[in-house]
């Protein structure tokens, strides 16, 4: 049996006629070992949620192939289907029932026969036992998405997919989710494909990354392996004077400096001797906003994209930009 829990060869998918097709993926090539949590990071609309609905038969393959837990997504759809659960984005319960007979009525979706024992387990994991007769509409957001994970794993699947499974939730809840991830990993021993376009998730929880961007894979590694792709500080800059490339170039560290709509991307090698150069180059008070992005996925992302991953963020370490300032001016 391979080593690779799921495998992904030049994989295609287009919505639309020829003429005026969608590519939603574009030649996809990935190999997931097994056992481990895989992060596939990306902004909204990348193709993260159109490559799990192709890896699990919700939707058909334009061209390419792929197995995942050891079969043949396109002609062995049912075989793949019984080795995998889904988490998604939404929690999908009913609420209407109680946690018992939600896992009653996933066993019966699946035709499980002997399912009691291993839902009593996985409750007891869960800290849900004392609660299994209670009405899922009476759950916290935590419990439910424990339920519904615990729902996911009812018929012991060997991968789970899990599409954005933090997405609209508050800090502490994503952080017990986080624990739930990594510990479900561990416990139950699946692999897990994890979407996220959370920088700081996809560094805590996953082995492995691959960043897509409008469809395309365009790096994978570990987190250390992808933070090691940027030797240098990525200053983010727009102000209300009109910049060339050739002035910011001109300023000693700077490794590469390009335009991204209304906002400069300089790469510098250092931003605290940058910095200084700048503002006695600029006019200060012509500064609309700056901020720096030491090396990390997001710089990884900003670096490899040419924009960050979840939109403009106001600027960050308000009294560090402050301190350049009066250096710059002393």
């Amino acid at each position: 049996m391979s080593p690779d829990s799921i495998i992904v060869r030049s994989v295609t998918k287009r919505y639309g006629s020829n003429d005026h097709a969608v590519v939603a993926l574009d030649r996809v090539d990935l190999s997931i070992p097994s056992g481990t949590v895989f992060g596939l990071l990306g902004p909204n609309g990348a193709g993260k949620t159109t490559l799990i609905k192709v890896l699990t038969g919700i939707s058909d393959i334009t061209s390419g192939d792929a197995e995942v837990a050891g079969f043949d997504v396109r002609r062995q759809s049912l075989q793949v289907r019984a080795r995998i659960g889904w988490v998604a984005a939404e929690v999908i319960l009913d609420d209407d029932f109680t946690a018992w007979e939600n896992l009653w009525l996933q066993a019966k979706l699946q035709d499980l026969a002997d399912w009691k024992g291993r839902a009593e387990q996985l409750l007891t994991y869960f800290s849900l036992a004392d609660r299994k007769d209670d009405k899922v509409s009476h759950y916290s957001t935590g419990m439910r998405k424990k339920l519904e994970i615990a729902l996911a794993l009812l018929h012991q699947p060997s991968v789970i997919f899990m599409d954005e499974p933090t997405i609209g939730l508050d800090v502490a809840t994503r952080r017990m989710l986080w624990d739930i991830v990594t510990g479900v990993h561990k416990e139950f021993g699946v692999t897990v494909l994890l979407t996220t376009h959370y920088i700081e998730e996809a560094d805590a929880l996953c082995d492995r990354i691959a960043i897509i961007d409008h469809g395309k894979i365009i790096a994978t590694g570990t987190p250390s392996e992808l933070k090691a792709r940027v030797r240098a500080d990525i200053v983010r800059l727009e102000t209300g004077e009109e910049l060339r490339a050739e002035q910011l170039a001109a300023i000693p560290g700077v490794q590469e400096a390009r335009a991204q709509g209304v906002e400069w991307i300089v790469r510098v090698g250092s931003a605290n001797d940058f910095l200084p150069r700048l503002f006695a180059t600029i006019r200060t008070d012509q500064v609309r906003r700056i901020s720096v992005d030491k090396p990390s996925l997001e710089t990884v992302f900003l670096d490899l994209t040419g924009h960050g991953i979840g939109g403009d963020e106001p600027m960050r370490d308000i009294r560090r930009f402050y301190m350049q300032m009066r250096r710059a001016r002393s």
